[in-house]
């Protein structure tokens, strides 16, 4: 209970504090967006360090190498836990926006924060929501930001890591309309800090790994007609490999 009532702490304090931040950043934005982007970026992958180490999380990472660092990429994960967005946030090389549950969005402070690393809020269950989603994490692709989603739809809460939820195809027409790389990205084990354990925050080691970048125009047309399946199989792979080293 006790690491549960520090991050609560941390993270109240940190939306508290900062308030007068959110209004320097505000003014900074209407004339200066990528500037204000930057900041909220160091300054969100600067807590969410803080929380994690407060939590007790060890990360072994692995393929950190195989991630264009010259381009923007579609990142893929599978999903179990709210730390996923944690862990795989402060290893991005460059500005990365998360496809996040629209329930979320009405969070106070917490959605300011977010929209300025542009993050984007959608109703899962809305077919035009998803469209826009869609559109919106194309256009951040074609501005050179990258683009984290779980195509699971929902966090996976399975007594394991596999299997994976299907995945919805049509999170992969972002990597296709903006030719960018899908990098397959897989989490052992993070539903072990919390979730699994609630309302106990748990000390725990989880593997992360990069799988190598896919592009959809070099795909076959067997694989290009069912991306998700296909990427699915590989991450799947990824993940009983990993398995191994907890």
């Amino acid at each position: 209970m006790f690491r549960l009532i520090l991050l609560l702490i941390i993270t109240v304090l940190y939306l508290i504090l900062t308030l007068p931040v959110l209004l320097v950043l505000w003014i900074i934005g209407k004339k200066n967006p990528e500037l204000r982007d930057r900041i909220a970026q160091i300054m969100i992958r600067w807590i969410f360090k803080v929380l994690l180490s407060a939590a007790g999380v060890k990360v072994t990472v692995i393929g950190e190498e195989k991630i264009p660092k010259d381009t923007a990429v579609l990142y893929i994960g599978n999903h179990r836990s709210i730390f996923d967005i944690l862990i795989t946030y402060i290893r991005t090389p460059r500005s990365t926006g998360y496809m996040a549950k629209k329930e979320l969005g009405n969070i106070p402070l917490f959605s300011l924060w977010a929209r300025y690393i542009n993050c984007f809020f959608f109703n899962r269950d809305n077919l035009k929501e998803g469209m826009k989603m869609i559109l919106y994490g194309t256009a951040i692709l074609k501005d050179g930001k990258s683009v984290f989603i779980f195509p699971e739809g929902t966090r996976n809460k399975n007594d394991s890591d596999l299997p994976l939820l299907p995945f919805h195809e049509g999170s992969f027409k972002m990597a296709s309309k903006s030719g960018c790389p899908i990098i397959p990205t897989t989490l052992c084990n993070t539903i072990n800090i919390w979730e699994k354990n609630f309302p106990w925050v748990q000390s725990t080691h989880v593997v992360l790994e990069y799988g190598d970048p896919i592009y959809v125009s070099k795909l076959s047309p067997e694989h290009n007609k069912k991306i998700g399946i296909y990427i699915q199989r590989i991450m799947e792979e990824m993940i009983k490999k990993n398995q191994k080293l907890l």
